[in-house]
């Protein structure tokens, strides 16, 4: 009789120490993940940052030079920020296929990425 506690004692010992294994696993796998997806999307903010400090310097010296051309600095800024509007109208109108479904599927592909 003592030899069978002993042997159920053992067996729910060991599921606990499963189950506490497996429970620490899935947490460190999650903080992995998460990990993971957040240094990349901080690596790619940072290069879209410098990124977009390039752009506006540019933009602003286009628009002075085209300004330049047309004659009056100011319709330089007007052309460029045009051109802007028309990008952005475009952009709200592809949103869903040309931004929402590629960073989806960055996330996922980051989620669900094995070691």
């Amino acid at each position: 009789m003592e030899n069978n506690a002993t042997t159920i004692e053992m067996l729910f010992k060991r599921a606990e120490d499963y189950t506490r294994t497996t429970v620490e696993l899935a947490k460190l796998h999650a903080v992995d993940k998460t990990a993971d997806v957040m240094s990349s999307l901080i690596s790619r903010l940072a290069v879209s940052i410098v990124f977009a400090m390039f752009a506006f310097l540019v933009n602003i010296g286009l628009s002075l030079w085209i300004g330049e051309l047309v004659g009056k600095l100011y319709y330089g800024f007007f052309i460029v920020s045009s051109f802007y509007l028309l990008v952005a109208i475009i952009l709200y109108i592809f949103k869903d296929e040309w931004l929402k479904m590629p960073i989806s599927n960055f996330m996922i592909v980051k989620m669900l990425k094995k070691n």
